[in-house]
């Protein structure tokens, strides 16, 4: 694992690497990658998607960290943040 200011790099499958954004690291707020997972550690994830460029999208937080069950279902999904809005000029 390599960690950044906006998320940590995740080694899975073999060759393959994924992105956990610092948003996907716990189901609290996080204010540093670095307060949840350190370079090296090792960590359960879950593929939740790909980005428009193919990149793999993880997820820990819908993952039991001591078991590697899927718990999707107990922590729910993310709010959504309202849209910005900005004036036309």
């Amino acid at each position: 694992m390599k960690t950044a200011d906006f998320g940590a790099f995740v080694n899975f499958l073999g060759p393959r690497d994924g992105l956990v954004h610092i948003s996907e690291l716990s189901d609290g707020r996080v204010a540093k990658t670095t307060d949840v997972v350190k370079q090296g550690d090792a960590v359960k994830v879950k593929v939740v998607g790909f980005d428009d460029r193919g990149k793999v999208k993880l997820s820990m937080r819908v993952v039991d960290q001591q078991t590697g069950a899927d718990i999707s279902e107990n922590v729910g999904a993310k709010p959504s943040r309202p849209s910005r809005q900005r004036d036309a000029d």
